[in-house]
């Protein structure tokens, strides 16, 4: 790729007509040399005890080969075998030894994109979006109990500071409701082409009208002009305004390659670089041209960690020591560091503030705003755009304690403040003089901090 088609690609990411679509070939080890795939089957031929140089396996289609030689050779059980699979990705993907892919972690990070597509079952890139973001799964599969289909909301655009992620072919699970093998595949594009069950119809309809960046997706050749059929609103010989990238670790065949040179103009084949040294050069471009560089030394952390209990909200210029006080009593209750946030310094006027307070609200469990006499005589700071935010979320927040408003002055009159707004009035509202929470407040947090343990357990 040239310069000028890096740029090109990179100002559509930047206006959000960008969606990328992530396959197998991304989840790699660190090395490169072995892909989740290849490791689940061979864990799959350790558990069937089947010995691993019995059977040639084609690189990128090693459990399509595996999961057909053991129901052939040991008539093992469909229904077994996701389990067996499910099991298999828990014990790689998870635990203190695994490691998510580099290209996982750096496409998750780039905060121009906003709906992802993944193509395996596993969460590893849902992990990595919640650590800047909240994150809606959509969860395709044919065979889903009808209770748990989803689809794009409406009003998705509004979600600010949330990343959209489709499993196109289901998210494991211990049952049969994620694809294993090529028929499977089959079977999930049948029920989308006839409009069957959860098909997730809103979400389909934003890829038609966005370009695609399909990385190392390894499709059959089949199921790769099925695809670009589905994911456009006319034929592949209209034109149209959208665009697809196919980044492949192997050779594209060559008929897909002349079909698409013959009817799909708008398809760039890209196989002279790996999809992780591909994700690795779209990854600093985006750095450079975002000066996210520069971003990270102004503040306490690049994003909101995932498992934020507490977001702490405050006014700096009137409140700062109150609400570190806040913070530190939060863990001596037995709140980790990573689980409160707060922006330690003050942000400069270049940073995207925007994104970093809807990250913070869309992505904690408990909302704090801290309320001082002195703040409350502020008429226009960014925490009362804060305090907005959490407002909105909160009314689709049914059942629990999202606010809880607490007041850092000594002595008060709820009635002497002219600028709480009216919602967090209706709230229990606690005290913390000081930011050192009084003995009926210290109670109210503990029991907040025991719930979310339990709901974690």
């Amino acid at each position: 790729m040239d310069e000028k088609v890096w740029d090109r690609l990179l100002r559509r990411i930047e206006d959000g007509l960008v969606v990328p679509v992530l396959g197998s070939q991304v989840l790699t080890s660190a090395d490169g040399v072995d892909s989740l795939q290849a490791q689940i089957a061979q864990y799959l031929l350790e558990l069937y005890d089947i010995e691993p140089g019995k059977y040639t396996l084609t690189p990128s289609r090693e459990l399509n080969d595996v999961v057909i030689q053991i129901k052939q050779q040991q008539g093992a059980d469909f229904q077994d075998l996701y389990a067996d699979i499910h099991d298999a990705i828990k014990h790689l993907t998870t635990g203190s030894n695994a490691i998510i892919p580099e290209p996982i972690q750096q496409i998750a990070a780039i905060s121009s994109f906003n709906l992802f597509v993944t193509l395996t079952p596993d969460e590893q890139l849902a992990r990595c979006l919640q650590k800047r973001c909240a994150v809606n799964e959509i969860i395709y599969s044919p065979y889903l109990p009808t209770s748990e289909g989803s689809d794009l909301p409406k009003d998705w655009q509004s979600h600010h500071g949330e990343a959209q992620l489709l499993y196109l072919f289901g998210k494991s699970r211990a049952g049969p409701m994620f694809a294993i093998h090529d028929e499977d595949l089959l079977e999930y594009m049948h029920n989308i082409i006839a409009r069957g069950s959860h098909v997730p119809v809103k979400f389909l309809d934003e890829l038609q009208q966005r370009s695609l960046l399909l990385i190392g997706c390894n499709f059959p050749e089949w199921l790769s002009r099925f695809f670009l059929r589905l994911t456009k609103q006319g034929r592949l010989l209209d034109t149209q305004r959208k665009k697809e990238w196919l980044i492949d670790n192997n050779p594209v065949n060559k008929d897909l390659v002349y079909f698409l040179e013959s009817y799909s103009k708008g398809t760039k084949v890209i196989s002279d670089i790996s999809p992780k040294t591909f994700v690795s050069e779209l990854y600093q471009r985006w750095q450079a041209r975002n000066n996210e560089s520069e971003k990270t030394p102004s503040l306490r952390i690049e994003h909101v960690p995932h498992g934020t209990m507490f977001f702490i909200s405050y006014c700096r210029g009137t409140d700062y020591a109150c609400a570190v006080k806040l913070g530190e009593s939060l863990q001596s209750q037995g709140v980790a560091s990573n689980e409160i946030w707060f922006d330690e310094h003050s942000i400069a006027p270049g940073n995207d503030l925007r994104n970093h307070i809807l990250e913070g609200n869309q992505s904690c469990r408990y909302f704090v705003p801290i309320i001082s006499k002195a703040a409350d005589a502020l008429d226009e700071k960014y925490f009362r755009r804060e305090w907005h935010e959490a407002i909105e979320r909160g009314k689709g927040i049914q059942g629990r304690t999202f606010i809880f408003p607490i007041i850092v002055d000594e002595d008060f009159k709820l009635e002497e403040y002219q600028c709480i707004p009216l919602e967090f009035k209706q709230l229990l509202i606690g005290h913390a003089p000081i930011g050192e929470p009084n003995e009926q407040t210290r109670a109210a947090l503990i029991n907040l901090v025991r719930k979310e343990r339990l709901k974690r357990a």
